[in-house]
């Protein structure tokens, strides 16, 4: 209530200066030649506060904090993207985003490949008890699209499958592969004879 009650008095006000303002005729065109008049004109006015106006108010920039971890990143060898729909014309334009947005971060594209498409029909009696001969069948096709990524690290796979994922269409599904590179253990490195060592004895 009170925020349309002072919108109220701001308005009334206005209309008090456009009165006075008409009320003066062809001496408002003189008023500002003499200094004196301004001055008298502008002492009219009313001292509005700026409770309506909109105030930006500039914060000093600070910087966001960045945590560093001592862990070294994921690499990965090789990241498979498969898309699967039924309309072709939608894949072959989500297959032209992803390249074009990998080759926008400086991913390294292994290969773009389509896999066969699966076609299932079905076949149904169109009437049961006059023409029993009489059958219609129905197609559903499913087409593929492949996309390998190749040597990439884990931040970057993410920030990427996060974007294109944004913008899958509707009535595409994605399964994504990933194919980590490892550090070989160090059990496995030493050979296992070293704690079990051979007895060159030779059997009676």
């Amino acid at each position: 209530m009170a925020a349309p009650m002072t919108l109220r008095r701001e308005l009334c006000s206005l209309a008090r200066i456009f009165r006075g303002i008409s009320r003066l005729g062809p001496r408002a065109s003189a008023a500002c030649s003499g200094h004196r008049k301004c001055n008298i004109i502008r002492s009219h006015l009313p001292l509005t506060s700026n409770t309506f106006f909109h105030t930006a108010t500039v914060l000093p920039s600070t910087p966001s904090s960045i945590t560093v971890t001592e862990e070294p990143d994921v690499l990965y060898q090789k990241v498979s993207i498969m898309v699967k729909g039924h309309d072709r014309a939608v894949l072959d334009s989500y297959e032209l985003f992803t390249t074009m947005a990998a080759k926008e971060l400086g991913i390294t594209i292994s290969n773009v490949s389509e896999p066969h498409k699966d076609m299932e029909r079905f076949t149904l009696l169109k009437s049961v008890h006059i023409f029993k001969k009489h059958r219609v069948q129905y197609e559903m096709r499913t087409h593929y699209r492949c996309v390998e990524l190749a040597h990439i690290t884990g931040s970057t796979a993410q920030v990427y499958l996060e974007y294109i994922q944004r913008n899958l269409p509707e009535g595409v599904a994605m399964e994504v592969t990933k194919t980590a590179m490892e550090k070989m253990p160090d059990h496995i490195l030493e050979p296992m004879w070293k704690d079990h060592p051979i007895d060159d004895k030779p059997s009676q």
